[in-house]
């Protein structure tokens, strides 16, 4: 099937559910505008983690990877009264371009960015006993998904929602001698996701404006 498809039922899904938003689009041009790739999940998606939101209703949400804000707003736009979201990033760049945008969204006081290295914030987290948390997204940088993802375990509590984006790479998780460290880092987190007796989990295949991807979506026990 032709990749053009998947964006163009993208853009009829968007223009018959998703909501006439200036702000997306002010979102989008912000993150252009300062230089940072054009890897921000699909309005789609974004709507699919709000929904979540909106299921699990979530005192207490965790991101990982913030880049401009435009997952992390439309989770918080769902957050209950007292909610609170959570969200790591490395690049102080990114950082500002996020918290910019989720003032300008109205969310200031229920989104905190936390600046440096997941991989020191997160123990940094379970010690200060700041969990657990309900709802966990994972959309950093893949090499060290295993790890993130073990620690999202020890900050969750039975019934936790952890959703891992990117995992299956346009298919290229299926190639055993992948030189990629992107891939290598998501064919490690499956294979232990899939050992990970702590989870129930499945993963979806996703297509549209991001092309061909997926996430996995767990449960903890």
């Amino acid at each position: 099937m032709d990749k053009q498809i998947f964006g163009e039922v993208d853009q009829y899904i968007n223009q018959l559910l998703l909501p006439d938003d200036p702000l997306w689009s002010d979102i989008i041009k912000s993150i252009e505008e300062a230089g940072l790739p054009p890897i921000s999940v699909s309005a789609n998606q974004g709507k699919f983690l709000q929904i979540l939101v909106f299921l699990t209703k979530p005192k207490k949400v965790l991101e990982l990877g913030t880049l401009g804000g435009f997952s992390t707003i439309w989770m918080a736009r769902a957050l209950p009264e007292g909610g609170k979201l959570i969200t790591l990033e490395f690049n102080p760049v990114c950082a500002r371009v996020a918290q910019h945008n989720i003032d300008r969204a109205g969310l200031a006081d229920k989104v905190e960015i936390r600046i440096g290295k997941a991989i020191e914030l997160l123990p940094q987290l379970l010690e200060a006993q700041e969990g657990p948390f309900d709802m966990i997204f994972i959309d950093a940088d893949k090499p060290p998904y295993a790890e993130y993802f073990d620690f999202a375990v020890k900050l969750s509590r039975p019934g936790t929602l952890i959703i891992c984006d990117n995992v299956i790479r346009d298919g290229k998780v299926l190639d055993p001698a992948s030189t990629d460290e992107m891939v290598q880092g998501v064919q490690r987190f499956n294979l232990a996701l899939a050992q990970d007796k702590r989870v129930d989990a499945t993963i979806i295949q996703t297509v549209g404006l991001k092309e061909h991807d997926g996430m996995a979506i767990t449960v903890v026990r």
